[in-house]
């Protein structure tokens, strides 16, 4: 894989992650949504459907990683770490290309977040909170406590994605769908359909404490543009807090790695 086949396919993958993630948190939570208040089930399923569809565009160019903690994961189990800033790159930018095209598709809901001076559009109630749209928020702020979850949700994540992978992943690469005969793997979509349900299913058990970030580029580049955006009313970015769903999740690839070495 070149360097330009996996910096697109990241951006791209990851930006469909995050439009589809973003987008769901911002269907639940904003008024005018025609699905405001459907709740934590559907939040969870709507990531779940966005790794789906940002890991099967990605595949055909960079493997389909799309997670930078998952990239630690992979370069722990196979020693490649050449090609790590590449994927964190376009992980990155991609994310925060999702951010934005979520924007623009509730653009008419954010604008109506609050009602504006001097017209009766909008609502007149206390404006919804937006950076819960883009990012995680805690329900108890505890660093340590919130450090905790978001390493053992992330570990929770990587070591079923390195067994899924198994020991035949391309030595050229990182990434999981590069693998040789893989047509039994990617080719079905089995390996990325099992990887979206393991995202539901750790959202469902684990995502209460902290919203599950498990992934730093979805939360740091979506708060980036949540901080920069013209949203009425949007509130803090909260960039006091932004430092876990980074580091934790980083931590748990990494150890994920390790764990996945040392135990297969």
């Amino acid at each position: 894989m070149s360097n330009g086949d996996i910096f697109f396919g990241e951006l791209i993958g990851t930006a469909i992650l995050i439009l589809f993630g973003a987008g769901v948190c911002a269907a639940v939570t904003l008024r005018f949504s025609k699905a405001r208040a459907s709740g934590w089930i559907v939040i969870a399923f709507g990531w779940g459907f966005g790794v789906l569809a940002g890991a099967y565009t990605a595949a055909p160019l960079s493997g389909g990683v799309i997670n930078p903690a998952v990239t630690f994961g992979l370069a722990v189990d196979t020693g490649v770490w050449s090609k790590v800033w590449v994927y964190l790159l376009g992980q990155i930018t991609g994310a925060m290309i999702g951010a934005i095209l979520c924007y623009l598709v509730y653009y008419a809901q954010f604008a109506a977040n609050v009602r504006q001076t001097g017209t009766t559009e909008g609502t007149a109630d206390e404006p919804v909170p937006t950076l819960g749209i883009f990012s995680t928020i805690p329900e108890i702020r505890n660093p340590i406590a919130n450090l905790i979850t978001e390493i053992l949700a992330t570990i929770a994540l990587v070591l079923p994605i390195l067994a899924l992978v198994g020991q035949d992943r391309h030595v050229e690469g990182i990434g999981i769908g590069q693998i040789p005969g893989a047509d039994g793997i990617y080719g079905s979509g089995i390996a990325i359909l099992l990887v979206s349900l393991l995202v539901v299913g750790i959202g469902l058990s684990l995502g209460g404490p902290t919203g599950y970030a498990i992934n730093p580029a979805r939360d740091l580049g979506p708060r980036i543009i949540h901080s920069v955006l013209p949203i009425p009313n949007k509130g803090t970015s909260d960039w006091g807090y932004s430092w876990i769903p980074v580091i934790g999740p980083l931590i748990g690839g990494l150890l994920g790695g390790v764990i996945y070495n040392a135990a297969f």
